[in-house]
């Protein structure tokens, strides 16, 4: 990175800090189902940071559980039941300890939402990879399929200043490449690109940093797209 750019990443960091909206979290039920009840259900879980607590969504039904269990019960004809286990602010290392303990077993599908917050707190990639590596065997443990969602492009967040969005979508790239190796490593383990969600008009809510409904429903389209059914 060109040094002259820190004070100016540094001067935006602190201007988006104070003018952070922080939306309530979602209200409701943290379970919920899709698809009609003619078979056994398909048990999917979603952990990790604020948007697998639903933040920018008044429920978790529009939030990312809701949508990816829509996805997978009109993809697979099942019926689909989800649970969402989400933490605001949640690093790697909080979502190993505290967050993923919360999920039981024999899961059909789950999907980590984190990241983010790792790159804001600048942890190193060695860091995220020996918390990702035990999140990940865990939920392997847990799961017959885990999905490892890349990083948000931050240089799509609305809030974001171009130059901090820069360097932060740098930052996120190297902890992605981690995370792409870890899952590689791992038979029932996938990586999930995030650059190609179609990110438009809808996609955030008011705080230009979390999905709103329409963003978090493109959001889990692409992840179906590009996990094994």
């Amino acid at each position: 990175m060109n040094p002259v750019l820190l004070p100016v990443i540094a001067a935006q960091a602190l201007w988006v800090r104070a003018r952070a909206e922080y939306l309530p979290p979602p209200a409701g039920a943290v379970t919920g189902s899709a698809g009609a009840e003619h078979r056994s259900p398909l048990r999917v879980a979603v952990v990790g940071e604020s948007t697998a607590a639903g933040y920018g969504v008044e429920t978790h039904d529009d939030g990312f559980p809701g949508a990816f269990a829509r996805e997978l019960a009109a993809r697979t004809d099942s019926f689909v039941e989800w649970e969402a286990v989400g933490q605001y602010g949640a690093t790697a290392r909080r979502i190993r300890h505290r967050v993923v303990p919360e999920l039981g077993d024999g899961l059909h599908v789950a999907v980590l939402l984190a990241g983010v917050n790792d790159v804001l707190a600048r942890r190193s990639p060695t860091d995220w990879r020996d918390d990702l590596t035990a999140i990940v065997d865990d939920l392997c443990k847990r799961a017959e399929r885990v999905a490892v969602t890349g990083i948000p492009p931050f240089s799509t967040f609305p809030s974001l200043p171009n130059t901090l969005a820069r360097h932060l979508t740098r930052r996120a790239g190297v902890l992605d490449e981690v995370s792409r190796r870890i899952c590689a490593e791992r038979p029932h383990a996938t990586w999930v690109r995030s650059d190609d969600i179609p990110v438009g008009p809808g996609f955030f809510a008011r705080d230009g940093f979390h999905p709103a409904a329409p963003g978090y429903r493109r959001w889990a389209q692409a992840v179906a797209d590009q996990l094994p059914l």
